[in-house]
């Protein structure tokens, strides 16, 4: 995984970020998304998200409106119904199924983040890093490491290399960092002048 600065992407206007329905164990986690939602939108950038006003979802949410930033949310009906929907959003987008929400957040972002989260996020996560392997898109992908949450996938995804599974250039093109500024200026997002 790289930790060297991505060239400036002029074409970076929204961010989809992968990240938990829960809180997580300790606060750094919240305090991590709500730093996240904050830098994007300070940035000038969209915030894509799941629409879910629960969780790490809800607190990156609230914060990117809190800084005056544009949230685009996707959930599918089936979670509006148990009241899970975030109705602050600048935009709510309800589809009918996982794989359309997957799919609109997905069409909707110009790059990726994954903050700590389950097994939803893994599997979000690794759905567009497959994407982009098979050639689909060319979008930026970072992990936002909060307190080494992500450690260990750094590891895996370097035993997957060395045993011949993925390329060095997949896994370098994953950004990296601890703290929302340092990855979002990996990843070529600079605040607006």
């Amino acid at each position: 995984m790289s930790e060297q600065t991505a060239p400036a992407n002029e074409r970076i206007r929204s961010i989809c970020v992968y990240c938990g329905s829960r809180d997580g164990a300790r606060g750094v986690y919240r305090d991590g998304a709500a730093a996240l939602g904050d830098a994007i939108a300070r940035a000038g950038v969209r915030l894509v998200y799941g629409g879910a006003r629960v969780g790490l979802m809800g607190v990156i949410a609230d914060a990117a409106l809190a800084a005056g930033g544009e949230v685009y949310g996707v959930i599918p009906r089936s979670m509006t119904d148990r009241e899970l929907a975030h109705t602050g959003l600048t935009e709510l987008n309800v589809v009918e199924t996982m794989h359309q929400r997957k799919l609109a957040m997905i069409e909707a972002a110009d790059a990726f983040i994954a903050m700590p989260g389950g097994f939803g996020t893994l599997e979000e996560l690794f759905e567009v890093l497959t994407w982009h392997q098979l050639g689909w898109h060319d979008k930026p992908c970072g992990l936002l490491d909060i307190d080494g949450f992500y450690q260990p996938l750094a590891d895996c995804l370097g035993h997957m290399q060395t045993e011949g599974f993925v390329s060095a250039a997949q896994v370098g093109r994953i950004q990296r960092a601890a703290d929302a500024g340092t990855l979002l200026e990996r990843m070529g997002v600079t605040p607006d002048a």
